[in-house]
């Protein structure tokens, strides 16, 4: 796993497949997202080297349930004792209550989800017991106040977190960046395309500096106009 500042009170841990972000005010961690079960040991490893104990670590929030972000979750909160947020439309999928619905994938993707699928973890992973469940527009208690923002299309419980104090915007998959050139996209992978680009489209309405995905570099500057720019390249939703 690598682990890159992008700023003093925020760091990008990036996985064989996707990345999370770790949200630093004053002792207290924010992690968005856990990687692929299996990424526990690593992620306190990264927080001990930051110069915190793990239980620094008070919530996990997963912005979607697919294993390369929730995947690491539940052995994560065993470890730290951190409290594992997701949307409702996404909790009893992260519980494991109820299956994973397939992504509808265009023939273009099959072969890049294939690949994919080849570098997860095989088999199924321990699921978090509790999930507290948030909604659009629920303000959580880091960054200065993280508002949750539903963005359904990727799954029907996708969200994004918008953090405006800093400007700060992690989009979970319903954007990502191109690891050939850098272009803004509404991700891969969908259960609903056409609700994925609105989804898109609502957050390049957002005004924000730092865009965090969970595909592909950050846009560490501007990030409202590159947005933008993305959402202007593609279809209007309907």
């Amino acid at each position: 796993m690598d682990v890159v500042a992008l700023l003093p009170r925020l760091h990008l841990l990036r996985f064989p497949v996707g990345q999370a972000y770790l949200w630093r005010d004053g002792a207290e961690l924010t992690l968005v997202d856990a990687g692929p079960a299996g990424s526990a040991a690593a992620i306190t490893d990264a927080v001990t080297a930051l110069g915190h104990p793990p239980e620094a670590v008070r919530r996990v929030v997963l912005t979607h349930f697919h294993e390369d972000h929730a995947g690491g979750a539940a052995e994560l909160a065993a470890r730290t004792g951190a409290e594992v947020l997701a949307h409702p439309a996404d909790a009893a999928v992260v519980r494991g209550e109820v299956p994973c619905p397939p992504p509808v994938l265009a023939d273009w993707e099959r072969p890049l989800h294939a690949a994919a699928l080849r570098r997860l973890p095989q088999g199924d992973f321990a699921r978090p017991t509790r999930v507290t469940e948030v909604h659009d527009d629920t303000l959580l208690d880091f960054g200065g106040g993280a508002r949750v923002v539903h963005v359904p299309g990727h799954t029907h419980g996708s969200i994004a977190l918008h953090l405006p104090r800093h400007g700060v915007l992690f989009t979970g998959d319903a954007v990502a960046a191109s690891p050939v050139d850098g272009a803004v996209l509404p991700g891969v992978f969908h259960l609903d395309r056409t609700q994925a680009l609105a989804s898109f489209h609502r957050l390049a309405a957002l005004d924000t500096d730092l865009a965090c995905f969970g595909h592909g570099d950050p846009v560490t500057g501007r990030a409202s106009t590159v947005l933008r720019e993305g959402a202007d390249n593609c279809r209007a939703p309907r």
